[in-house]
C-alpha cells in the first residue's frame, strides 16, 4: 500500500531549529525596545557672554608726580682770611731719671721650694732612668745608653717568658695588648693596666709584665720617684 504523503514533505522536520531563531529574534527586539532612548529636538543653546558693551564707570588716569630737584651747594667765599697763630706753645721739658749715686737694690733670700716625693716623672723626661738588672754597667756611659740598655732588656724579658695562649690559637685570636705599669720609688712594679683583643692575650701579658725583676728605682733631683711606663706586646700567629 502506498504512503499518502511524500516523507520530503514533513513540516515537523526542523521544528526545533526554527523554534530557536524565533526566540532569538524575539529577545532581540525586546532587548532594543527596552534600550531605546529619545532626545529633545530643542539644542540651540546660545553660549555668547552677556557683557555690557559700555561701561558706566570711569578709569582715572595715573598722575605722574615731579619730584623737585634737590637744592644747589653753598657757594664757597671769595675771600680767605689767614689768621696768624700768637699763641704760645710751652714745651714739655723731661727730666732725665740716671742718677750719679749708686743705688742699692735689695734681693730676698731664694727660698728652695720642697720637692714632692710622690710626684710621677715619665720615662721620656726623668733625669735617672730606671735602671734594668744588668744594665748596671752602662750608667757611665750616659742617660742615653742606659736608656737603650732598659728597652733591650725589657725585649728580651717579653721573649724569654712569652707563650702564647692555647685557647688563643684554637679560636685564631692574634693582635696587640698595650700595657702600662709604674716602677716604684723601691724599684718593684705596680699599678699594671693592660687594654687587647681577648683576654686570654690579656692575661698572658700580665703574666709576663708581673714576672719582671725589681730594679734600681728612677731619680728626680737625686730622689727616687715613680716612673710610669707603657709597652705594647703583639701577638700574632705564624
Amino acid at each position: 500500500m502506498e504512503p499518502k504523503k511524500n516523507p520530503k514533505a514533513d513540516l515537523t522536520k526542523n521544528i526545533g531549529l526554527y523554534f530557536v531563531i524565533g526566540l532569538c529574534v524575539t529577545m532581540f527586539i525586546t532587548w532594543r525596545a527596552l534600550e531605546w532612548k529619545t532626545y529633545d529636538e530643542d539644542n540651540n543653546f546660545d553660549f555668547t557672554l552677556n557683557v555690557e558693551d559700555q561701561l558706566d564707570e570711569e578709569v582715572p588716569m595715573t598722575e605722574q608726580l615731579k619730584t623737585p630737584p634737590p637744592p644747589p651747594p653753598p657757594a664757597a667765599p671769595e675771600i680767605i682770611e689767614v689768621v696768624e697763630d700768637e699763641e704760645e706753645i710751652e714745651e714739655t721739658v723731661i727730666e732725665s731719671t740716671e742718677t750719679s749715686q749708686e743705688e742699692v737694690i735689695e734681693i730676698d733670700d731664694v727660698v728652695e721650694e720642697d720637692f714632692d716625693e710622690d710626684l710621677s716623672i715619665p720615662f721620656a723626661v726623668i733625669e735617672d732612668v730606671p735602671i734594668f738588672p744588668g744594665c748596671e754597667s752602662e750608667k757611665s756611659k750616659g742617660a742615653a745608653a742606659v736608656r737603650a740598655c732598659f728597652n733591650e732588656m725589657m725585649q728580651k724579658h717579653i721573649r724569654r717568658n712569652f707563650r702564647y695562649p692555647e685557647i688563643a690559637q684554637e679560636m685564631g685570636v692574634q693582635g696587640r695588648v698595650n700595657v702600662m705599669f709604674t716602677i716604684q720609688k723601691d724599684g718593684s712594679i705596680g699599678n699594671i693596666r693592660y687594654r687587647g683583643p681577648d683576654k686570654n692575650l690579656e692575661a698572658e701579658a700580665l703574666r709576663i709584665i708581673e714576672k719582671l725583676p725589681k730594679m734600681i728605682p728612677g731619680k728626680q733631683r737625686g730622689r727616687p720617684v715613680r716612673v710610669p711606663f707603657s709597652i705594647p706586646i703583639t701577638f700574632k700567629l705564624q
